[in-house]
């Protein structure tokens, strides 16, 4: 179990570190996560024997659920709202079409069964969000006519469409007995209600649950997380379409602590791929990949110069889209992880498929990330659909244009300047009294309002956003200790350090200044370079 638990964090740790050295050069990050996968393999370095996609399956669908939730969290409706038809329009229909006329040419060109091509077609028909995210934001890529937010809910919530296709016409080929226009309106129906309503009790809680430990709220989310998706499968519903809406409805709500949890799963994002791309490097056999690497070829060209295109040109006609963001948008079609897991699903069903699914769809993944996600911001240069006068961060949810604040007190001692003084006669820079705690009494401060002493000022600030190279020390005073009784003022001055608090024994804050007086059990917190 300890070999274990170091060769997960080695390659952990392993991953991180390259995902930095990726970034600078341009290379998207999930290429090394595959490569360091096939590096520990069965035909790697390390040699590791792992071949069971039943294991695979179970382990990567989990992650998956949390890439999908954290598509629609990560999504700005306000800034998707002028754009929105024509990201769902793409989500569905241009996901249907892509897949019909993926499968169709494999039908004709690498002559599988109709059945195979659509199949093939259904399992590539998404396209992948992590990968477009990441793209966007690491490029800071800011397109013209929203065609970032396009892509955005585009890739975020088409995955649970291309699962519904590939589940369609896995029961299509087992010759069941399943009613397939049922299964379909269970899938939506059920997955599109439960994922509202469990995105609605999650908003909820945030909002009115006070939790008594710091980071229960993270924990409640991930619960909600894998109880929408479960509960949802269970009662025939599409799973994975629940927590993309769970995702979206909780992501556009304001509660506190909300950039906090989105940074998490920010990070459960990045954890997740980085699982589900190294156990597809695990699980592939480079030397099988040279057998069908032709055939993935001539998939990706299909996919990506024929069926993309046509597709999205169809689609975004009515809409009167320009033809350099057609184009655009066409290119912008990357397939990773969601099309794999899919592939997976594919190989471990009872189905019998004459073509290698898993290594072809590997392939062409593969190709998609290498080939789109480097030239993606060429492309974009390239047409003129760079907007410098945006910016794309405003297309995620974690956005804040508005200045983070704090809030801070001041209590009215009975020489301080502004006892006696009215509101609108205070000269204070920088800062704005919000309160006036007298009290039990909590007065609004208008202008005219006299402050009296013994009151408390509750005042807002603008947050510090730089860099400081400074600590903070504490230090206890003593019995004994020769600055009991002293002033501030009277102490030996100290180099580079100040006291900048103090805590009593009695638990109360002391504000320091020059006639305060230190005490024996006082915690003095002392600030330095």
């Amino acid at each position: 179990m300890e070999t274990s638990l170091i060769l997960c964090a080695v390659v952990i740790i392993t991953c991180i570190l390259t995902n930095k050295l990726t970034n600078r050069i341009g290379v998207p990050a999930v290429l090394v996560f595959m490569a360091i996968g096939m590096v520990f393999g069965s035909e790697g370095i390390f040699k590791i024997p792992f071949d069971n996609f039943g294991i695979a399956e179970k382990i990567c669908s989990t992650a998956l659920v949390f890439i999908m939730f954290y598509g629609g969290f990560g999504t700005s409706l306000k800034a998707a709202k002028p754009v929105l038809k024509q990201s769902i329009c793409m989500s569905t229909l241009g996901v249907v079409l892509t897949s019909v006329l993926t499968g169709v040419f494999c039908h004709y060109v690498l002559h599988m069964t109709l059945k195979e091509g659509m199949l093939l077609g259904a399992v590539v028909g998404s396209t992948d969000a992590a990968s477009v995210f990441s793209i966007l934001r690491s490029k800071q890529l800011n397109l013209k006519d929203g065609t970032a937010s396009i892509l955005e809910v585009e890739s975020g919530s088409n995955d649970p469409v291309a699962y519904m296709m590939t589940m369609i016409i896995l029961s299509w080929m087992s010759l069941s007995n399943q009613n397939i226009v049922w299964m379909l309106i269970k899938q939506i129906g059920v997955g599109f209600l439960f994922g509202i309503g469990v995105g609605v009790l999650a908003v909820w809680s945030l909002k009115h649950i006070e939790f008594e430990i710091e980071g229960m709220d993270t924990i409640l989310m991930i619960a909600l997380v894998l109880f929408a998706y479960a509960g949802s499968v269970l009662l025939g519903g599409n799973g994975y379409l629940s927590v993309y809406l769970q995702g979206i409805i909780i992501g556009n709500q304001k509660f506190d602590h909300k950039v906090v949890l989105i940074h998490f799963f920010d990070g459960i994002n990045h954890l997740a791929q980085i699982l589900i791309f190294f156990l597809l490097g695990l699980l592939v056999f480079p030397s099988q990949l040279l057998g069908i690497a032709g055939s993935a070829i001539l998939v990706f060209i299909g996919l990506t110069f024929i069926a993309r295109p046509i597709a999205t040109f169809l689609l975004l006609l009515p809409f009167r889209a320009s033809f350099k963001q057609k184009t655009l948008i066409a290119f912008s079609g990357l397939r990773g992880a969601a099309s794999i897991v899919f592939a997976i699903m594919v190989t471990v069903s009872p189905v019998y498929t004459k073509s290698d699914v898993f290594n072809i769809v590997f392939c062409v993944a593969l190709i998609s990330v290498t080939f789109q996600g480097l030239l993606l911001p060429v492309v974009a240069e390239r047409l003129d659909m760079v907007d410098d006068g945006q910016n794309v961060m405003k297309t995620f949810s974690d956005y804040q244009e508005e200045q983070q604040i704090q809030l801070i007190q001041m209590k009215m001692e009975k020489d301080h300047k502004y006892v006696g003084k009215k509101i609108s006669e205070l000269r204070i820079k920088n800062m704005l009294i919000v309160l006036i705690k007298r009290g039990d009494e909590d007065i609004i401060p208008r202008a005219e309002v006299k402050i009296k002493e013994g009151d408390i000022l509750v005042l807002s600030a603008q947050s510090y956003e730089g860099d400081i190279d400074m600590v903070l020390m504490e230090e206890t005073v003593e019995e004994g200790d020769g600055r009991i009784g002293c002033q501030i003022k009277d102490l030996p001055k100290m180099e580079e350090r100040m006291i900048a608090l103090i805590r009593r024994e009695d638990g109360s804050t002391v504000i320091p200044k020059g006639e305060t007086v230190i005490q024996k059990g006082d915690v003095l917190a002392i600030s330095g370079n």
